[in-house]
Parts: C-alpha cells; structure tokens; sequence
C-alpha cells in the first residue's frame, strides 16, 4: 500500500453528502489502490479545487475540499481529532493544499496560520506551509528577506506616518508604487508621481492607521514575467501584458503569453522561492529600463488557470503528481507515478489572499 492511513481512520463522522462520497470512494478503493488522500482549503465552486479533483480522480487519489471557517482543534480532548472539519479529521490525511484565504478578524486569520502549523507538527505535507503564507503575503517581509537574501529588489521603503512617507517619496525618486502590506491581484495598488496627489494619499493611509509600502516605481515596458516553480524545479513561464496603466495582473485586465524563462530568470526564482520557505510558488519578474531583472513579489498561492491557456500543460496534474511522490517519499514508499521533471536549478485580515480564477 502507498497510502499511510486506511480510508477508515480519515473518516471522523461522515454526514450528508459528504457521507455518500466517502461511501463511493470506499467502494471505488476495493478495486483500485488510493495511493494519496488530500483535502484542498478553497471556496465552494472554486475551478481550482475542481481542477485538483478531476486530475486525482484519474491517479487513483482521493480530494475533498474544506473551508477554513470550518476548521477545530481540540488538542486536550483524547476522543476528538486535533485538527479537524465535519466529517475529517485533517491530522489523517496525507496533504493539505491551501488555495484560498477569506476574510477573518487578525484572530481568525492567526488561529487558521497555527491550525495549519499544527498539521505539519502532526506529519500531514502543508502546501503551502503556514511559515511560508505568513512570509509571502507580508510585503515588507518578503522585500527585506529577499534583500537579505542577495536578491534584487525594488528600492523600498515603509513607515507609518504621512510626512515620513512625504521623506521617503523624495527618496524614492519622486515616482512611487503604493501597495498594501497585505494584497493580492493588483488591488490596492496606486502609482503616484505627484507631490500633491502624494500628500493627500498619505495622510489618507495615516488616517486610516494603514502600514504605508512604498516602492520605486519599475518602467518595465508594460510586462513582467511569471514564474511557476516547485522546490528547485520551475515549471514553466508567462509573460503578462498590461493593457492599460501599470498593472500586469491577470485579474486587472492583463493579457499573457507564453514565455520560456531564461538561466537568470530561473535562478531568481527558485531562489526566490526558497528564501521565503515556499514549496509551490509563483514568482513575479521584471526588467526595468536598464535592463536589470528584479524580483517583485512571491506567491505562496499561485494562480495557474491563464498559465494552463497560455503553456498548455497540465499544472493540476503536476502538483497532484508531485504530491503524491512526497508523501509517498516520506512514507519510505515509492510512488508508482513519476513526478514531471521541470526545469532544474496576499491582505490576509480583510481580504483574500488566494488567486481569482481570472489567474
């Protein structure tokens, strides 16, 4: 058997539909071997966890999606699971892929970041870890360990007062990008070149007790490059093209092209990726006018549906391939599905870190 846990032991109390659909599986497990179960945080209707069943389904797999809303832990109670959801207890399962983060008070959104430590303290694989989401929807955070790291950044710089940032502004060039600390998609962010559109902004964001992100403005022609990687493997690549404005964003109108990313491009990312703990993500490129590339930002929850249009490859496939060959790993098993070799070398309080389907 592949699979470390019988189909048994996963069931907490199956009810409802969820009940008939453990049933089936169970029946379907008779005849055909299961080799990895995963439950896949997102949101009712989502076309990613609905992409992630379907590649399952033919790889012998089993998916069920959960909301974090319903998440519950009960480490002192000895007859309950410690993490768990109506009907699954999530500490038997062998992944868990987080595709979504909802709104939430700081508490809830803390409480859902330990929930998700707890699970990997318990040996289920966490993609992506909660190490890694905290990392890469803190903008500030990112930066400075991408800095740190050696990597090139946009010239940065962070207050919480309005004439502190009138100072920084100056700094920066006089041409700046405001940005959320927290965000996702292209929202919030503003470019401002004025002094006066520059003053109002900032006593607005002071006004409303806001972290003020500021960022030098990069001419980068109007694309930047998406980079999808796993661990030191990238996946492949796009170019996405704004159509109006800055912004390349799938979700903010951009368009996308299929683009094959270069040695340099690879190595940015990858290590991009790992210096923020990131097993599974998407990370963002640019040029600026001199030529030199940039890292913008990582994405601990990366969107792959204009990707998909754009390369034609199968990323479902390919995360639930990779998956399965981890958990199978470190079972000390070997999984009878070879992962695809690929090349080697978002606000969390009050908005939603995961990717739209536009990505």
């Amino acid at each position: 058997m592949c699979c470390k846990r019988p189909l048994a032991s996963i069931e907490a109390k199956a009810v409802g539909t969820d009940a008939t659909r453990v049933g089936n599986i169970r029946a379907a497990g008779k005849q055909a071997e299961i080799s990895v179960r995963i439950a896949v945080i997102g949101n009712a209707g989502s076309w990613y966890c609905a992409a992630l069943e379907q590649a399952a389904q033919s790889r012998r797999c089993d998916v069920l999606r959960v909301d974090f809303r319903d998440i519950q832990t009960a480490d002192c109670l000895s007859d309950t699971p410690a993490v768990s959801v109506p009907s699954v207890d999530l500490t038997r399962v062998d992944a868990v892929v987080v595709r979504t983060m909802p709104p939430g008070s700081l508490e809830q959104v803390v409480y859902r970041m330990d929930a998700l430590a707890q699970l990997e303290s318990r040996g289920v694989l966490v993609l992506n870890s909660a190490k890694a989401i905290e990392c890469a929807v803190d903008k500030y955070l990112t930066t400075t360990r991408l800095r740190a790291a050696g990597l090139p950044v946009p010239a940065t710089g962070v207050c919480q007062s309005a004439a502190a940032a009138m100072g920084l502004f100056e700094r920066l060039g006089g041409d700046v990008v405001v940005k959320p600390l927290f965000g996702a998609e292209g929202r919030g962010l503003m470019r401002v070149s004025d002094v006066d559109l520059a003053d109002r902004v900032f006593r607005t964001l002071e006004r409303l007790q806001a972290v003020i992100y500021l960022q030098e403005f990069v001419d980068h022609g109007g694309s930047d490059i998406r980079v999808l990687v796993w661990g030191n493997d990238v996946l492949g690549g796009m170019r996405r093209v704004c159509r109006q404005g800055f912004r390349t964003n799938i979700s903010q109108q951009g368009t996308a092209q299929p683009h094959r990313p270069t040695d340099e491009e690879i190595q940015l990312a990858c290590r991009a990726a790992a210096t923020t703990f990131t097993r599974f993500a998407g990370v963002d490129l640019m040029y600026d006018a001199d030529g030199r590339c940039v890292v913008v930002e990582v994405n601990a929850v990366p969107g792959w549906r204009m990707f998909e249009r754009v390369t034609g490859d199968d990323v479902a496939g390919q995360v639930i391939d990779r998956l399965r060959a981890e958990c199978n790993s470190a079972v000390g098993s070997q999984s009878s599905v070879s992962p695809p070799i690929g090349r080697p070398h978002q606000e969390i309080v009050n908005d939603r870190s995961g990717p739209s389907d536009a990505d």
